[in-house]
């Protein structure tokens, strides 16, 4: 059985309760990251740490916890659960209230709540062994914050779900100027006549992890070029590759869109080029 950690205590993750009250069950009133775990390392953690902490100060939950503080949680989950490949689940929410009431009340102490689960081994880097996917597209109905890391995720699980009832791996979602934003659990990057581009980040876009370390590496690396730029369907739809990045997925390429294959069908040199530098390079931050 795994450990969990709640508002300073570990103990089963099974044994864990949280109250009814608490306006992350009853609001989703919460934020939270998710960092990947190699080998026993944290890839990202202190990228991932300042959003936390940018995303509590955006809705106003008063926990003024330091990087070392998060990294002692996160090292001890990991010395309790296995220091192989793991997800490090962290969530924040605002707290236990004594009614159900829309306003932030005052008073009231964040909950703290953490825990692990395994994950598979980074992609084979090479276009013969990744498992690729195929993917679902959708107009985007979430609310307008995406930028926020909230627990409140009912739209994206909406739109991960008619992916998956239509046979798919992923939706990627669009706006109403048939705009790329990203996909319900991803970022996404587009490939067309050797350039890679990404949709700007602004209040659709989740500011991801992974997406600013491979736009990092690639632009020290600059072998490929990188734009961060408005992306249409259109492009979407003849791009000559499409990838999709997040934490636990890290960077997977993406062979089919809506049931029509991209180009040629099967998975592009240079996710194989981005794929391999970024396998090197994922510790640096």
């Amino acid at each position: 059985m795994s450990t969990a950690f709640l508002n300073g205590d570990y103990s089963v993750l099974e044994t864990v309760k949280i109250s009814p009250m608490d306006r992350g069950f009853l609001f989703g009133d919460g934020i939270y990251e998710l960092i990947s775990v190699h080998d026993g390392n944290l890839i990202g953690f202190n990228l991932h740490i300042d959003r936390m902490k940018e995303n509590l100060s955006a809705v106003e939950i008063n926990l003024d916890w330091t990087h070392d503080q998060w990294r002692e949680i996160c090292n001890k989950l990991i010395d309790k659960n296995g220091a192989g490949n793991l997800a490090v689940y962290l969530q924040v929410s605002r707290g236990v209230d004594t009614k159900r009431h829309h306003a932030y009340p005052e008073g009231i102490t964040p909950t703290v709540f953490g825990f692990t689960s395994e994950i598979t081994t980074s992609q084979e880097n090479n276009q013969t062994m990744v498992m690729p996917m195929k993917i679902s597209s959708a107009k985007d109905k979430r609310w307008r914050h995406c930028n926020i890391k909230s627990t409140a995720l009912l739209g994206n699980i909406i739109h991960f779900q008619k992916g998956q009832s239509e046979g798919n791996d992923e939706t990627l979602l669009f706006n109403a100027d048939d705009e790329v934003t990203e996909a319900s659990t991803s970022n996404v990057f587009v490939v067309k006549d050797g350039v890679v581009m990404t949709p700007l980040l602004d209040n659709q876009v989740l500011p991801g992890i992974t997406r600013l370390m491979l736009i990092d590496m690639l632009r020290k690396d600059g072998s490929i070029p990188i734009e961060e730029c408005v992306v249409t369907m259109s492009q979407a739809r003849d791009a000559d590759e499409i990838w999709l990045s997040s934490s636990t997925k890290e960077v997977v390429p993406v062979i089919a869109l809506d049931g029509n294959t991209i180009a040629s069908g099967k998975v592009g040199p240079l996710w194989e080029i981005a794929y391999r530098l970024f396998t090197e390079k994922k510790f640096d931050y």
